[in-house]
């Protein structure tokens, strides 16, 4: 007779995936030395203290030029798995960034992936050896998709998510999963599972959600290379924070096949993957690699659009790139940081000859934000607090904020669905005709990816500057101009904050405890302009020299 197991509380459900992950840590070789308990302030350069030349040399390269060296043999793909596998175990120490690391799964592929070099002489695929990193909720074969939830720890993935497939096709190693917020629903990250992850660049801050886990290991350089999802700003908050590039692309570029989400199946509004890396050549070797595996051949969500990135120049008939700038978006001012950055890019378009620059006043985003507010919760949060009250655990701070105690969240009837799903539809509609109709030259939208540089900690409110291009599927790109600066970007103290989320976002602004954190700003094209929007930017960044400030230093 099988005697019934007691059912575990949820503190000690965590913990078995806290031991996990730290036996995963211990078996990383050679071990990593002792580090203290706490870390406070900057720790960016914390892990060169602890790895050799060769390590931080290797850790240090940009993804393609990893992926030109493997590709030649100047590299393997063990030494380079390995390096990976020591620096993100020195990350985890310093940020709780880490998951799990996979460390006999990376080095028996890296050594598969050896020997394949060794016998035909060339890589085995466009990314050959070269290590990626993912969040906890992109399906491995074997792993949990709790997807921030202690109730779902139970749930494991039988296969490889889609995406995970394509890049292993294409010779990646995937060696860590990331952490991830309770439902992936914020933009911190901060689980009852794994607890808090903080910014490395400043240990007060947050490092952004609900992909914080890839963003403070990257900043660490513990990746070259990561994916994450992005229903709101989930990946470009955290690389905004974290002063790396992350786009979130158009619905039915990327497979989702094999990933977990308490909401799978509400089209209300869609999520999507997408890459953050330190690089934004690291973008867009990701992007064309999956899209080239043409994704739509076994995935009927994926749309058949090929990579265009020579397809139509954006200079075609002498035309010149026009950027539209959205100072404001008449909600929530920027904080003066954002501000500087913004008005330093601009500066220096305006001198380039072949670079329009025009204003582009916000539309509508008072309407946006409360079609938004219905439709990311169309239950008034019962699924989420459902999966919480599964296990016992309690909701965390922003997330009860995001799915319940927001102004305007409510229950909606199978009528009321359709009728704001309706007004999405218009929403966009109406957006795409204004573009049109008073710039119809306009390329690419400049403009804050969030009101202010790194949050403190549990202050994460307002996600107005991303999630309006959720709305409107539009393509999306997060990259690092500068830091904040304590002398230039003073808080102005005569400001009078015009509504609760505006006061919100000026109260918890200090350039002071926001000391050291990267500032960021963010591009945006018109739907499935991933390809256009990518060559845009790269055109912006060599004709003004972009970053400003090296964020990563």
């Amino acid at each position: 007779m099988t005697v019934p197991q007691p059912k575990l509380s949820w503190q000690d459900s965590a913990r078995q995936v806290q031991v996990v992950r730290d036996l995963s840590i211990e078996s990383v070789d050679p071990a990593i030395a002792a580090l203290p308990d706490t870390h406070t302030g900057r720790v960016i350069d914390f892990p060169r203290k602890h790895l050799s030349q060769i390590e931080i040399a290797i850790t240090e390269t940009s993804a393609e030029s990893l992926v030109a060296s493997l590709a030649t043999g100047k590299l393997t793909a063990t030494v380079v798995t390995n390096g990976f596998l020591r620096r993100a175990a020195i990350a985890q120490k310093l940020t709780n960034c880490i998951y799990e690391l996979l460390p006999e799964r990376a080095i028996a592929r890296a050594q598969e992936l050896d020997d394949y070099f060794t016998k035909h002489g060339k890589p085995s695929g466009p990314l050959h050896g070269l290590p990626i990193s993912i969040k906890a909720h992109v399906g491995l074969k074997g792993r949990d998709l709790a997807a921030g939830f202690v109730s779902c720890l139970d749930r494991v993935s039988k296969d490889d998510a889609n995406i995970v497939k394509i890049l292993l096709d294409a010779g990646a190693v995937v060696y860590a999963r990331t952490t991830e917020p309770q439902g992936l629903m914020a933009l911190e990250t901060y689980s009852n599972i794994t607890g808090t992850t903080t910014n490395p660049h400043n240990t007060a801050l947050t490092p952004g959600g609900s992909s914080g886990g890839e963003s403070a290991l990257q900043a660490l350089y513990g990746s070259p290379l990561g994916i994450g999802s992005d229903i709101g700003g989930s990946i470009r908050s955290p690389a905004a924070n974290c002063g790396l590039y992350g786009l979130k692309p158009s619905t039915g570029r990327l497979p989702l096949i094999g990933c977990a989400s308490y909401l799978l199946g509400c089209e209300a509004i869609m999520g999507t993957l997408g890459p953050i890396s330190p690089t934004l050549g690291g973008v867009e070797l990701f992007m064309k690699t999956i899209v080239e595996a043409k994704p739509w051949v076994k995935d009927s969500m994926m749309l058949p659009i090929p990579w265009r990135d020579q397809e139509k120049h954006i200079h075609q008939d002498n035309k010149k790139l026009t950027v539209g700038v959205m100072w404001t978006d008449d909600v929530v001012t920027p904080a003066p940081a954002v501000t500087r950055a913004l008005k330093e890019v601009v500066e220096r378009l305006k001198l380039v000859d072949n670079i329009e620059v025009i204003e582009w006043k916000a539309y509508q985003q008072k309407e946006a934000l409360e079609i938004l507010t219905r439709l990311y919760a169309p239950d008034g949060g019962k699924a989420f607090v459902s999966h919480a009250e599964a296990s016992g655990e309690p909701l965390t701070p922003l997330t009860a904020w995001t799915l319940r105690d927001t102004p305007g969240i409510e229950e909606l009837s199978h009528q009321g669905l359709w009728d704001w799903t309706g007004k999405r539809e218009m929403f966009r509609y109406s957006y795409l005709q204004e573009w049109n109709n008073i710039a119809p030259e306009m390329d690419v939208i400049l403009c804050p990816a969030f009101p202010t540089p790194a949050p403190l900690h549990d202050t994460s409110r307002y996600w107005g500057y991303t999630s309006l291009f959720n709305l409107l599927d539009y393509s999306a790109l997060v990259f690092p101009v500068t830091k904040v600066d304590l002398e230039r970007d003073a808080k102005d103290t005569a400001y009078i904050p015009k509504n609760e989320f505006d006061s919100w976002a000026y109260e918890n602004y200090d350039p002071v405890k926001q000391k050291d954190a990267p500032v960021s700003l963010q591009l945006v094209a018109k739907k499935f302009e991933e390809e256009k929007l990518l060559q845009a930017f790269r055109e912006i960044q060599e004709k003004i020299g972009l970053p400003f400030v090296d964020c990563l230093a």
